[in-house]
């Protein structure tokens, strides 16, 4: 069966390159194991979360994408660079919409 889209293309208008990460290597950076250049649905909005540790964290921006941006990874950690800015933006939570068969529909990242 057919799911219906619910980030379509069409509305996916700002380019993003985001770097995912996976542990740290030999000099202490970030590991860098997939690098995606794509358009997504950005939106800025803050709101503020409480952490497993009891912090509390400010998320700045949303990211929704069509479709599964990384099928092969678990966790989605990382950097963002929005729209050909100078500063990069770490994901803070990554979350993936499923479709009742378990497909991935959409895939959002929040960002600090």
């Amino acid at each position: 069966m057919k799911w219906p889209l619910l980030v379509p293309d069409r509305v996916c208008c700002t380019p993003v390159v985001v770097r995912l990460t996976n542990g740290i290597n030999e000099r202490g950076a970030p590991k860098v194991i997939k690098t995606i250049e794509r358009r997504c649905n950005y939106k800025e909005q803050s709101r503020q979360v409480v952490d497993a540790e009891r912090r509390i964290i400010l998320l700045t921006a949303c990211l929704l994408f069509n479709g599964d941006i990384a099928p092969g990874l678990d966790a989605l950690e990382g950097f963002v660079l929005v729209d050909g800015r100078t500063k990069e933006r770490m994901i803070a939570i990554s979350s993936r919409g499923r479709n009742p068969d378990g497909t991935v529909n959409f895939t959002k990242l929040e960002l600090k």
